[in-house]
């Protein structure tokens, strides 16, 4: 499955709120439904706007598809995407059949699998002892499974690929994970339908819980990166030009004022980490540390010393 931009499809921002993507969604159902537009390219708009409000219109899969980016179509199927996709109110609302909704968007492909959205959709809109019955049966999911995995900065930063074994069903699956840029301690990246198997046959999810492991040099925070440079004290007090090393690998000049106190940041715009899912990078700081000697021959305390007479 190719990546698409599924809120370019809806027309919406990526920081529309739940109500704006509805609102969205209810206004491109109503101009391409099939029972509405007989052009011949409104079914297939019309089953683009549905697998994007099924993404969207989930917290859950929202939250994984802005993290995944390109990567979420690898971990997630079409039967991933509608799952518990409930448009029952919608459509009645706007007068539709909810019985025929996945004819429309799987086609003629799989009638086993339009008969069970068929049931699932009939119990959202006319719930019953039997239906509910059949749509609870349905729905038992095996149970979840999360993997911690770290990660080193340098590959949070590049993004990579990771080859991983785990324990499912008493045996040991291997897989390859995807990591984004710019991902950090705690995301979770969601590999749908890769956890145990439920009763009913339907399995739980595998979630990779990412720890990016601390750096000898940098410190995060966020989506910027810091470091300390040390310099003596005639840098300091002179002025100078520095290198300062960069988590991507490149070596930057720095130029130091003269009188530069300790402590003293340099930003170094967009060499920090790479944002999730978004394009730019954070920022680089440098900080300045002015190192004293611990050891000083005779000629140069003597030197220190006459400065000091003149108040430095």
């Amino acid at each position: 499955m190719q990546a698409k931009d599924y809120y370019q499809i809806l027309g919406v921002s990526r920081n529309a709120t739940p109500e704006e993507i509805k609102k969205a969604y209810r206004r491109l159902v109503l101009k391409y439904h099939p029972d509405r537009n007989k052009n011949k390219d409104a079914e297939e708009k019309f089953k683009e706007i549905n697998e994007a409000y099924a993404v969207l219109g989930d917290s859950q899969k929202r939250k994984e598809y802005d993290l995944l980016g390109s990567a979420f179509h690898q971990q997630y199927s079409t039967e991933d995407i509608f799952r518990d996709f409930d448009i029952g109110d919608i459509f009645k609302d706007l007068g539709f059949d909810t019985g025929d909704f996945f004819s429309y968007i799987f086609g003629g492909r799989r009638k086993k699998q339009r008969e069970t959205f068929g049931d699932f959709f009939q119990y959202r809109t006319h719930p019953g002892p039997f239906s509910r019955r059949r749509y609870q049966q349905a729905q038992i999911k095996g149970p979840d499974l999360i993997y911690e995995l770290a990660i080193t900065l340098e590959e949070a930063m590049q993004g990579a690929e990771k080859d991983i074994s785990y324990e499912r069903g008493g045996k040991i699956e291997k897989i390859t994970v995807k990591i984004p840029k710019g991902v950090d301690t705690g995301k979770k990246l969601r590999l749908g339908a890769k956890g145990e198997l439920g009763p009913t046959g339907i399995p739980g999810d595998l979630y990779i819980k990412i720890r990016v492991l601390e750096h000898p040099l940098f410190k995060r925070q966020g989506d910027d990166l810091h470091l300390d440079r040390a310099i003596t004290f005639p840098q300091a007090t002179l002025g100078s030009t520095i290198d300062v090393p960069t988590l991507g690998g490149k070596t930057l000049s720095v130029k130091i004022p003269p009188g530069t106190q300790s402590n003293t940041k340099f930003r170094l715009k967009g060499h920090g980490m790479p944002r999730l899912n978004a394009s730019g990078s954070g920022d680089l700081y440098a900080r300045i540390l002015i190192q004293v000697p611990t050891h000083l021959k005779p000629e140069q305390r003597k030197l220190i010393e006459e400065l000091a007479r003149f108040g430095i």
